[in-house]
């Protein structure tokens, strides 16, 4: 049973939500008569022991065969007639003699285990004859003692009155606070924190890509990794913390009792490494990461609501730049969250009114030195906000469908330059395309894929589609004939993100793949991570064995370049080499010679 009284802290799956207790928690033991038993007896037992509700009547063999009320009975035999009428029989013969009182059949009944729901079950269709005081409790049909009935339906109350607490102010899914709990708790902090003269942390917590693992990898999926990120947050917390779910994928977390920036920062911290460990689902590893906003009450705000949207605020510029860290709230940042509906809006109008373009960052084969390839990377010039980055709307996108039409157009685009390149004359590029988990599962995608290479005349041999690991593992053996498809169309596969999700090595080896992609977040810093190099070893060794190639993207050093190199892999990405350009400033970076100086082997 859950403490009616608000608690700071609540780890997920622990038994805060009421449980459903069995009969056996209500067991009284009292004494049973024989069936051949006097009535004085009877009456004698009852008026020795004020606090006996019933007794039950066993027969030659114990087993009980009916119950004696301690209302009617005393009623009945109190009067001054009662040795009159009935003398020294027996009460079986009480009991046979007189069924409009206690009826000759068997009593009520209720084994031990049976749950209070349905011991009250078995009270409410008995006939209103067998509506008694007390239920005989049973165990393999032998006696062991009474319960109460006023009591079953008093503990009822009780539990139900307990679950519809935790209902208000529990998570479902997680069993930590939910937005109600939160906003109570916050509340309490910040008024605690003004008589204290101390500060309350308030950290807004979403979950990176959560969306695109929830589509690709099905909603049960989904439930499990929420529940496996909100225990790894609690152990990160205090035990004074308040963690709780807002809904969906975003969480937030009440610190009270700080002073300044140093202890959310250092719980923050704790929560983005405690995801590096691969989180492992019914029977697979999944990857994610963690983007904080952070806002401290009372300097950045004196209501608690607004404190949130800071919070909010500042999650989402963490978002903007990369994801997978925090960031104080700042004035002048904007809650994106007021923006998200106009963005939408927004976005429905970016396609028809050409606002997407096409931003291209090459890739380097490190023996030679030589742009094998480019990566094509949407941008959004917005009429108002300027040129912004994926992090900024393919979220939104995703949620609204609108990265179909928005995927659509990037395939476009992509074959309309490159065609164009080839009739500039300039080097037969691979060119890298992202595709999206929820375009990739359009029934028509592959047609489309098609008639788009049709129109625009292009080889397929020089273009790569980009899936991420979370997408093909999802109903995998539905999916490995999605890919034959794809492949069959003469455009290559790659593995994108290679590492931060799961991978089946049996499915690994049957998918039509040319190419692993390694993520980031092994690739920075490598140089001074041990366990990073290894990774890539033995990633570059699966690859190897798979006749696959590798990529690793994020490379913005020499000294992770030199990594890399030993580690054998055979392609480079990242600043290191160049930005992502526009088509006109990357066409002339590969005519002016800056290609060959990016890409010169160290």
């Amino acid at each position: 049973m859950i403490d009616l009284n608000p608690r700071p802290h609540c780890m997920v799956g622990e038994s805060t939500r009421p449980m459903h207790p069995t009969v056996s928690g209500l067991l009284r033991l009292a004494p049973a008569m024989s069936r051949l038993a006097a009535c004085e007896e009877a009456h004698e037992t009852f008026l020795a022991d004020a606090a006996l509700i019933a007794l039950p009547v066993l027969d030659e063999e114990e087993m009980p065969c009916a119950i004696i009320d301690r209302y009617p009975f005393l009623e009945f035999f109190g009067r001054s007639y009662r040795q009159e009428l009935f003398g020294k029989r027996s009460l079986g013969y009480f009991l046979d003699e007189h069924p409009d009182i206690y009826p000759a059949r068997m009593p009520l009944m209720v084994d031990a285990d049976a749950t209070l729901d349905d011991a009250a079950l078995i009270l409410m269709a008995a006939h209103p004859q067998h509506m008694t005081s007390a239920l005989i409790v049973t165990r393999e049909q032998r006696y062991l003692g009474i319960t109460s009935s006023h009591e079953l339906f008093n503990e009822i109350t009780r539990r139900k009155q307990e679950e519809l607490y935790f209902l208000a102010h529990y998570d479902a899914l997680t069993h930590i606070p939910n937005r109600m709990l939160f906003t109570d708790r916050l509340g309490q902090a910040c008024r605690e924190a003004l008589r204290s003269d101390r500060e309350v942390a308030l950290l807004f917590v979403d979950v990176d890509r959560f969306k695109q693992v929830n589509d690709s990898m099905g909603h049960a999926f989904g439930d499990e990794l929420l529940c496996a990120i909100a225990r790894r947050m609690q152990a990160c917390a205090r035990e004074s913390d308040t963690v709780a779910r807002l809904g969906g994928d975003e969480f937030a977390i009440v610190m009270d009792g700080v002073r300044g920036r140093e202890d959310p920062e250092r719980l923050a911290l704790r929560l983005v490494e405690s995801m590096r460990e691969p989180i492992r689902i019914l029977d697979r590893e999944a990857r994610v990461s963690l983007s904080i906003g952070i806002a401290l009450y009372p300097s950045d705000d004196r209501d608690a609501e607004t404190l949130l949207s800071k919070a909010d605020a500042a999650m989402y510029e963490v978002k903007t730049n990369g994801r997978n860290g925090y960031r104080h709230y700042e004035a002048g940042l904007t809650a994106f969250s007021s923006e998200r509906s106009s963005l939408e809006a927004e976005l429905k109008q970016a396609l028809a009114n050409a606002e997407f373009i096409l931003h291209y960052q090459p890739q380097i084969d490190i023996a030679s030195g030589a742009v094998v390839g480019a990566e094509a990377l949407i941008r959004w010039n917005h009429p108002r906000r300027g040129l912004l980055s994926p992090g900024s709307f393919i979220e939104i996108a995703e949620e609204s469908g609108l990265i179909v039409p928005i995927g659509d157009w990037v395939l476009a685009e992509a074959y309309r330059q490159h065609r164009e390149w080839m009739c500039q004359g300039l080097p037969s590029l691979r060119l890298g395309i992202n595709i999206s988990a929820l375009q990739f599962q359009q029934p028509e995608f592959v047609k489309r894929v098609k008639r788009l290479l049709s129109e625009h005349g292009v080889d397929p041999a020089f273009l790569e589609f980009e899936l991420t690991e979370s997408m093909v593992m999802h109903k995998a053996s539905a999916v490995l004939d999605r890919l034959h498809e794809l492949k069959a169309t003469g455009v290559r596969l790659a593995l994108d993100d290679f590492g931060t999700g799961y991978s089946s090595l049996g499915y690994l080896s049957r998918f039509p793949i040319d190419r692993l992609k390694i993520d980031q977040s092994f690739v920075r810093g490598v140089d001074q991570l041990p366990v990073n190099a290894s990774i890539l070893r033995a990633i570059t060794a699966l690859a190897r064995s798979l006749s696959l190639h590798v990529i690793a993207e994020g490379v913005e050093t020499e000294a992770e370049l030199a990594v890399i190199r030993e580690c054998g892999c055979d392609e480079s990405q990242g600043y290191l080499h160049s930005r992502p350009m526009p088509a006109e400033r990357f066409t002339a970076w590969l005519q002016d010679g800056d290609a060959q100086s990016a890409s010169a082997p160290g």
